[in-house]
């Protein structure tokens, strides 16, 4: 499975502490302490998503704790991504190189920036996660973004705020928050995270401009980034284990697409051509390993599983099952051998 540096992470449990939650509880149930996480190491994609969705479930009574974590990601947790950004000749380039190298933060969801007349947004699209995580997982990487760039401008000197910030979800109680932690108009219910900057305030130039050591954070980028790839997964292995994070609703083609950055068609392109399957027999194949895992794992009644795998009725689950493993769900409970075949759609 495609890995991450375990820093983020990390960062993501001492901001907890910080702010008086013990993450011990959480991290117990994934086998794992804090004081066992070496951070020199890395960590599965999906194991660490699934935390988050954990930890989530666990604050879902501190509606701001996302966006207070925001600020537990310091500078130097970036390595030479960081010096690469401050070596650039303008603002402007120093975001399109963020966007560039951005697999190389600790995002989920995917940056690019689109230049307008007057304003220019730097847009996060989120990745599609289970509800109760969105927010949660969305604030983090927002304001963490933005606390990444204040740290940087403090560090040459210079003050550009945001014009506006704008969230992708429904407007919360504690909306006036948000406009006092960006220090600038929030808007909320968009599709999309944005920040709102002005066009001359991205033509500012740096002071740490250094063309030299530039060339030389370049190279280090790059060979981060082409270590990434060697050890990453094909794509039908990665929808899949993003699948793999969801219960009852699962996200669409569109929003899986999205948060792996590309478009639908695109999608279902590559995975067709790269694999031979299309996104809904991997949708299929998410839901079989998910319903092995609860028949087996738990002792939940079969019409609460066919729920959270997102059968409306336990008689579309068992049919569903039948077809997939050549037996009924109640009789692979009880020890019975799946017939092996391909996994199709329902």
């Amino acid at each position: 499975m495609s890995t991450r540096s375990v820093l983020g992470l990390m960062y993501l449990l001492q901001g907890l502490k910080q702010h008086g939650h013990d993450p011990d509880l959480v991290l117990a149930r994934h086998g794992l302490s804090e004081a066992q996480l070496d951070p020199s190491t890395r960590i599965d994609r999906t194991r660490e998503l699934q935390i988050y969705a954990d930890l989530a479930d666990s604050l879902q009574g501190e509606p701001l704790i996302g966006l207070k974590l925001g600020n537990s990601y310091g500078l130097a947790g970036y390595g030479p991504l960081v010096m690469l950004l401050l070596t650039c000749p303008t603002a402007w380039d120093a975001i399109q190189t963020g966007v560039k190298y951005q697999k190389l933060t600790y995002l989920y969801g995917t940056l690019r920036l689109e230049p307008g007349e007057r304003q220019s947004a730097l847009i996060l699209a989120p990745m599609a996660m289970a509800a109760a995580a969105f927010r949660f997982r969305v604030d983090g990487e927002v304001s963490g973004t933005f606390k990444m760039v204040r740290d940087m401008q403090t560090a040459m000197g210079m003050d550009l705020r945001p014009v506006q910030v704008d969230m992708p979800y429904p407007k919360p109680p504690e909306a006036a928050a948000y406009e006092q932690h960006f220090g600038c108009p929030v808007r909320f219910g968009e599709r999309e995270a944005r920040f709102w900057l002005r066009n001359e305030h991205l033509q500012t130039k740096l002071p740490t401009h250094d063309a030299t050591a530039h060339a030389m954070y370049r190279s280090l980028c790059d060979q981060q980034l082409k270590a990434q790839e060697a050890s990453g997964d094909s794509l039908a292995e990665r929808v899949l284990a993003h699948l793999a994070l969801f219960t009852g609703d699962y996200p669409s083609a569109d929003e899986v697409a999205r948060s792996f950055g590309l478009s639908e068609r695109s999608l279902r392109r590559q995975l067709t051509d790269d694999s031979g399957r299309s996104f809904r027999d991997l949708l299929a194949e998410a839901r079989y390993a998910k319903a092995r895992q609860l028949l087996r794992g738990t002792h939940q009644p079969i019409e609460a599983i066919a729920q959270q795998l997102g059968y409306a009725e336990a008689a579309a689950f068992i049919h569903a099952f039948r077809r997939w493993a050549g037996l009924s769900p109640r009789a692979y409970r009880q020890g019975g051998e799946p017939t092996p075949r391909s996994v199709k759609t329902d």
